[in-house]
């Protein structure tokens, strides 16, 4: 959401896919590279899934979505200081 943002969009909260859009979006934000974007979304949908029939996400989905994260969350800091340095405080 904060990549989108910092781009001067938003999503609607009140609409379904907002979570998809801001991860979906990423190569185009913050240039993540589109290869680093499909574990987010892959854990996004198993989330999904889980959440109606109950199933488990697999801990192995889970630990490489955590890595992704937390990689994604050093690049978007450095885009924003290279890109939008008045964003951050």
């Amino acid at each position: 959401m904060l990549a989108l943002h910092a781009n001067g969009y938003r999503t609607l909260t009140s609409k379904p896919g907002r979570h998809q859009t801001a991860i979906q979006t990423l190569a185009q934000t913050v240039q993540w590279p589109a290869e680093k974007i499909w574990p987010l979304d892959a854990l996004r949908k198993q989330r999904n899934l889980a959440d109606y029939s109950g199933d488990v996400v697999p801990d192995s989905a889970v630990n490489a979505c955590l890595e992704n994260a937390i990689a994604l969350r050093a690049h978007v800091h450095a885009w924003l200081q290279v890109n939008k340095p008045a964003l951050l405080p």
